[in-house]
């Protein structure tokens, strides 16, 4: 792997009910992505020496350690980990806690995570390196590249609408099963069949799986690969990637398990609230129109009846599948890595060019409405689904890290993002799943990721498990601590995290 901190002209050095509630409109929980890291009793860990997976943050990056050890005070989290490349390097690698809170296994170096709909992101770049090397229109009809998608009225959509969400392809009407969803092509031919719910172009809502099929096929027609092939070959293979879309068995002991978070529809609304900044009547009458029995999010989620159920979710035959919208499997590290790749040199790999990211970020879904509300209710993108061409941009909800930030969110909490202005990558994930939209732990730690202090001096953060009951501490060595950096507890005491009861030691912070 490349070292830490290698600078952007660095020759390449590697190859290689409830839960479907927010998979409408909010897209699918808050923002964060994966990394997969720990270590039992490793000593101390400083990013200026290596990209190989210690844990810690560089010089100037202490606020980001300080929020992700806050997020797990009050047992806000179970397992997580979040990374951060600025420039091209790895600045932040921190990950802590339990994989698994039945069996006690802790989060690892190389623990990885479902990341749910931060796949999209990792699609949608698929398609926009397609189009940088001039092997995909985004203005041409779909039906260039897949003719029989032209039935039933879309001999006209273009392209850019599958990205953007305006297709008006949500749904198929099926009846399908979890095992053709897994197959691909009954999915295909099913969304060939299938009418669009408006005129294409004048409305928008989001394509929870139907995304991944309709861009995925698209890239298959190019490139006579899957996603998930063109994935492993043209995105995680370059940059060293622990990231899969249709992972290999052989890593099925390396995942962490879901636990999810319980939250009531009081929560639901007031998180909306909160994350929107909208009126409670608004947000009373969106979820209303939205969630309801038989209503499009509804019907979105379920995809003609293969994912009525949600234990699919959790099975390796889930896994070791390709749906492009939904199941990626890494760590944050691989997350913030290629998203870094987008806005930056990763050790000699550059994804997407300056021209690339600027076409693939122009918001689209500002012009149009959204689908399936009341007349008369209105919904501000910028508010609800603030969409370009297979990205998140920051608004309200999703701030990120600056107005020009873009990325995708996941289900219960992940979240990937790329900030072009900043040139950093971010990724966070978490194995608690929280489906509040006013979720703050991956917007805590995207907040603590902006520019760092001029006179910030190194901190090391490492993590050392004191005993074999739970999670690991965080140690904390400093030199003198930059301004707004929290770490001089001195103490121990006992914390409860989801019920794993274990001690976390404070070191006593030193001069090195």
């Amino acid at each position: 792997m490349p070292a830490f901190g290698t600078p952007d002209d660095t020759p390449e050095q590697g190859h290689v009910g409830r839960r479907t509630v927010l998979k409408g409109v909010m897209g699918a929980g808050a923002l964060t992505a994966v990394t997969g890291l720990v270590g039992r009793g490793t000593a101390s860990a400083d990013v200026s020496g290596s990209d190989s997976g210690e844990c810690g943050v560089a010089r100037g990056w202490g606020k980001v350690a300080d929020a992700f050890r806050k997020n797990f005070e009050g047992g806000g989290e179970l397992g997580a980990a979040c990374s951060v490349y600025a420039g091209g390097r790895l600045v932040v690698n921190l990950w802590d806690g339990l994989a698994d809170r039945e069996t006690n296994r802790p989060w690892r170096r190389d623990t990885v995570m479902q990341v749910a709909s931060t796949t999209k992101g990792a699609t949608a770049i698929c398609a926009h390196l397609l189009v940088q090397r001039g092997l995909l229109d985004l203005d041409a009809p779909v039906v260039r590249y897949w003719p029989e998608f032209g039935a039933n009225g879309k001999d006209r959509i273009p392209v850019r609408w599958l990205l953007s969400h305006q297709a008006g392809l949500p749904i198929v009407d099926g009846p399908l099963t979890f095992e053709q969803a897994c197959a691909w092509d009954p999915v295909i031919r099913a969304l060939e069949a299938q009418p669009p719910l408006w005129q294409p172009g004048t409305q928008h809502i989001y394509h929870a799986n139907t995304f991944g099929y309709l861009v995925g096929e698209v890239v298959r027609r190019i490139t006579g690969k899957s996603l998930g092939t063109f994935f492993a070959e043209e995105v995680a293979r370059p940059l060293g990637l622990s990231a899969w879309i249709g992972m290999p068995a052989q890593h099925e002991p390396r995942v962490a398990k879901i636990h999810a978070a319980p939250f009531s529809m009081e929560e639901l609304l007031a998180g909306m609230i909160k994350a929107t900044g909208l009126d409670a009547d608004t947000v009373t009458a969106w979820v209303t129109a939205l969630y309801s029995p038989g209503s499009v999010a509804i019907r979105a989620a379920e995809l003609g009846g293969a994912f009525t159920s949600t234990d699919y979710f959790t099975t390796p035959a889930w896994r070791a599948s390709e749906h492009p919208a939904a199941n990626m499997v890494a760590d944050a590290h691989s997350i913030a890595r290629m998203y870094a790749a987008t806005v930056s040199n990763v050790n000699g790999v550059r994804l997407l060019n300056r021209a690339t990211v600027e076409t693939a970020t122009e918001v689209h879904t500002d012009t149009t409405s959204m689908y399936g509300l009341p007349p008369g209710l209105n919904i501000p993108a910028d508010r609800s689904f603030n969409m370009s061409l297979g990205f998140w941009r920051a608004c309200p909800p999703y701030p990120m890290l600056s107005p020009a930030s873009f990325g995708h969110p996941g289900s219960g909490g992940s979240v990937g993002f790329a900030d072009p202005d900043a040139r950093v990558g971010f990724g966070y994930a978490t194995n608690l799943w929280n489906f509040r939209p006013d979720d703050p732990r991956a917007m805590n730690l995207a907040k603590a990721s902006g520019p760092a202090s001029d006179d910030a001096r190194t901190i090391r953060y490492c993590l050392t498990v004191p005993n074999s009951r739970g999670p690991s501490s965080v140690t904390t060595s400093t030199k003198p601590r930059p301004r707004g950096c929290s770490t001089s507890l001195r103490h121990t005491r006992t914390h409860s995290v989801i019920g794993a009861s274990w001690t976390g030691t404070k070191a006593t912070p030193g001069v090195e």
